[in-house]
């Protein structure tokens, strides 16, 4: 499968990519666990059905020394023993994130108010950055149509 477009190729793509992940560089300083920057953007990357944001942050995670076995379970972490309930409300707060235009009314009090008993204030607001961006990132990779299964952990820095 070959991308639609090259989205490191074209001039106009390639600096609004590089503007998005100095972006990031917010969220990668804060005091957010890496471990769960990594769970959340999995997480987000699965539903939208991203497959080289899923490829890269899978292989990324790993090589971190991510399990085989939390990695595996990130789509089914509702029903795993294997997360933390920090790392529990992230995901849900992921979820409800990533399916925004799903679900009347948004993210719900509920997620919110479970997210904020385990993160403080620039945790959290590492937490909603990371998920508006990582979505943005996966619109642009499945809307080209990336393919995933070539990345190279540390392939981008």
């Amino acid at each position: 499968m070959d991308a639609r477009l090259n989205p490191f190729g074209n001039p106009v793509m390639s600096t609004f990519l590089r503007h998005a992940a100095s972006a990031g560089g917010a969220i990668s300083e804060s005091t957010l666990p890496a471990a769960t920057q990594e769970l959340v953007k999995l997480r987000a990357s699965q539903i939208n059905g991203c497959g080289f944001c899923t490829d890269m942050h899978t292989k990324e995670a790993a090589h971190a020394g991510e399990t085989a076995t939390r990695l595996n379970l990130v789509a089914a972490w509702r029903e795993a023993t294997v997360f933390t309930d920090a790392e529990r409300a992230a995901l849900e707060l992921a979820e409800q994130g990533t399916r925004i235009a799903d679900a009347a009314g948004g993210v719900t009090n509920e997620a919110w108010t479970n997210a904020t008993k385990f993160y403080d204030e620039n945790q959290i607001a590492a937490l909603v950055s990371l998920i508006a961006l990582i979505n943005a990132f996966n619109r642009v990779n499945v809307i080209v149509r990336q393919p995933g299964g070539d990345y190279q952990p540390g392939q981008f820095g």
